[in-house]
């Protein structure tokens, strides 16, 4: 079996929304018959991959998930010199190498294909020099060609390689994911609250009117999450063209990303700038297991500390029954204080080198 790297995260945001449901308020789950605030895994993925973290540590083995592969191609183009006719038409025969082009876009005058790729960056970097070569006369293959020279199944791109892609008319170039992320929820019994506000109007005087210009209302809530994530190292090399050292640097930078990042709704309004108060790190080639049932049962009294007791405690009695979960582990914990997150990331860095050398 895989070595797998799991990671435990406690984090503490103050009343804020950062992730909101289709109303706009924050979303939500019951969980053990008690009401939680929740944060998707989406949203979670989606902050940690544009995280200065990610994007400055992996600069250049990041990919793009777009629509606007044709347009990037096209301005490409125009750039070299190519008529706008020339552009347009070359570049829609290479985006419809990652989807098929979106016809009521295409009226507007955009390029762009109907469902998001997911492109590395040397894919990207290959369908525009393909694009140029054409420009200067050299043919352009069959679609059906192009996708096998384009397409990879396995390459520098980090995001790609971990969170796997799907490309629906071509199923032999997706990509499945190294790393499962879970939805994060609050370790305790947590209620969604309402802001009503109003905005003044600095130009009305108060003879003319003392009532605001503006009401509105807002949802909002508070707690410690808890949030899961599993990598499993042999298929992110595998997924990184058998790259151990990019493997090892990309799992060690995704450890530190998912303790400092988060999404950013309405982040101006609440200003949840937080980072995880605890962090347990386990390395082993067992099978993986979140410990989200350590909170089955809401917490109370002492939120972390009550919650880091609750997550040890279903640790422990998951190791006494099936046997050790883990080979070895790291733990930052803020509040002892116990380890860093210089630490956790050099204990992910190590684990994942040495499984590949296992």
């Amino acid at each position: 079996m895989s070595g797998f790297i799991q990671l435990h995260y406690l984090t503490v945001y103050p009343p804020s929304n950062p992730n909101r449901d289709d109303l706009g308020r924050p979303k939500t789950v019951i969980f053990g018959g008690e009401p939680r605030l929740r944060i998707s895994s989406q949203a979670i993925k989606r902050a940690v991959r544009i995280s200065d973290t990610m994007q400055k540590s992996l600069q250049g083995h990041m990919g793009e998930r777009t629509q606007r592969i044709g347009e990037v191609i096209r301005n490409s183009l125009l750039i070299k010199g190519a008529n706008e006719d020339q552009a347009i038409k070359l570049a829609k025969e290479l985006a419809d190498v990652f989807g098929k082009i979106d016809v009521e876009a295409e009226k507007k005058g955009q390029i762009r294909t109907r469902q998001l790729a997911f492109v590395s960056p040397e894919e990207r970097a290959f369908a525009i020099d393909l694009a140029e070569k054409a420009l200067n006369g050299e043919p352009l293959p069959s679609n059906k060609e192009l996708k096998k020279l384009i397409l990879r199944t396995a390459d520098g791109a980090v995001d790609v390689g971990m969170f796997g892609r799907m490309l629906a008319d071509d199923p032999d170039f997706n990509r499945e994911a190294a790393v499962q992320i879970s939805h994060a929820l609050t370790t305790h019994r947590a209620l969604v609250e309402d802001d009503f506000y109003t905005a003044a109007d600095d130009l009305k005087s108060v003879s003319e009117d003392a009532g605001a210009g503006f009401v509105g209302d807002s949802g909002f809530g508070s707690g410690i999450y808890y949030l899961y994530a599993c990598v499993d190292t042999e298929l992110l090399i595998k997924n990184l063209d058998g790259d151990k050292d990019l493997a090892a640097h990309a799992t060690s930078t995704l450890a530190e990303a998912l303790a400092i990042s988060t999404p950013s709704g309405k982040r101006n309004s609440f200003a949840h700038q937080t980072r995880a108060g605890y962090i347990r790190a386990e390395y082993g080639h067992q099978q993986p297991r979140s410990l989200a049932g350590a909170f089955f049962k809401p917490v109370i009294g002492d939120l972390m500390e009550g919650s880091i007791a609750a997550l040890t405690k279903m640790n422990e009695q998951m190791s006494a029954t099936y046997g050790p979960c883990q080979d070895r582990y790291a733990v930052m914990n803020m509040s002892a204080p116990q380890g860093s997150i210089t630490e956790i990331r050099d204990f992910v860095l190590t684990a994942v080198l040495q499984n590949f050398n296992d």
